[in-house]
């Protein structure tokens, strides 16, 4: 299958998309992981990439586009894959729609993962990271720490993030709305468009998204 992940900030598509990925036995190609690579490996469009961050700039999307098609081009990625924040807009869907055409392929799905933006809020802002280990990491709500402001694990400091704050949320959640939420309607107008409630356990939301990619 060839499946587009999207929804908001806080949806848990990271989470859900290297589930999914197992389950399906297909690849999860997400930007962090295109960017990270290509700028560790040196290659052209990871260069490029680079010097566009370096400068403080938006990486151009024919430079993302790029990766992902070299990505997509891989032997793993034969059978399938399931892109996790990309496309990032309108442009980059309709990128990606030429790329496929090209190579004689389509997409089956995007699985819209769908979260009340209180709920959003909720869950971004109310995490604390430890200092000592980042990797330490707990919530006000769902995994609180049994001492307010100490971790569980170690005993360092527990902090909010900058960006884990409430105002920085909202204005990630407006950017998503203006830039990355049109892309539904793209490809609703495609009929691709399965979308899910991410509210629940972990498992769970899996269980839908499974079921509902099924159908």
């Amino acid at each position: 299958m060839r499946i587009v992940l999207v929804g908001p900030p806080g949806a848990g598509k990271g989470t859900q998309a290297a589930f999914l990925a197992k389950n399906l036995d297909i690849p999860h190609i997400s930007t962090g992981d295109l960017f990270r690579a290509n700028i560790s490996q040196g290659t052209e469009l990871g260069l490029k990439a680079k010097a566009f961050m370096d400068a403080g700039d938006l990486v151009p999307d024919e430079v993302t586009i790029g990766m992902a098609k070299d990505r997509m081009e891989q032997p793993d990625a034969a059978n399938g894959f399931l892109l996790d924040g990309f496309p990032r807009n309108v442009a980059q869907a309709e990128a990606l729609d030429a790329v496929l055409k090209a190579e004689g392929m389509e997409l089956d799905a995007v699985l819209d993962l769908e979260v009340p933006e209180d709920e959003v809020v909720k869950r971004i802002a109310g995490r604390r990271i430890c200092r000592k280990d980042s990797a330490h990491v707990f919530h006000v709500t769902y995994n609180a720490p049994k001492a307010e402001g100490v971790c569980d694990v170690c005993g360092g400091e527990l902090y909010q993030r900058d960006d884990d704050s409430e105002e920085t949320v909202r204005r990630r959640l407006e950017v998503y709305h203006t830039q990355t939420e049109p892309i539904i309607d793209y490809y609703r107008a495609q009929n691709l468009v399965v979308t899910i409630s991410a509210l629940g356990k972990v498992d769970e939301v899996t269980a839908k998204a499974m079921d509902a990619l099924k159908k």
